[in-house]
């Protein structure tokens, strides 16, 4: 998480009912069918609200530093897709 991006998403709960919500950043396992798209962000809890298609294509919360931790079937860690250009919430869904 770079500092210019940490800049670029809104806090928590900022974005409830709007409908044009973004999402600003795209994590992925390079090595399993997990994606998580933030659109919101709690610098201090260090906390996510976005997109996270995994399972099932779902709005909700994650934690930075459970990412960090996370390792894929093949023990590769967790990547922040660097050529993601923010996206509506709802084009994603």
């Amino acid at each position: 998480m770079t500092k210019e991006i940490e800049s670029l998403l809104p806090p928590l709960y900022s974005q409830d009912d709007n409908p044009n919500a973004k999402a600003v950043v795209k994590y992925f396992t390079p090595d399993a069918d997990w994606t998580w798209y933030a659109s919101e962000y709690d610098s201090d809890a260090k906390q996510f609200f976005g997109l996270v298609d995994g399972f099932e294509r779902e709005l909700g919360y994650f934690n930075l530093e459970e990412l960090e931790q996370l390792r894929g079937p093949l023990g590769l860690p967790v990547e922040r897709d660097l050529y993601f250009k923010p996206t509506l919430l709802s084009e994603l869904a």
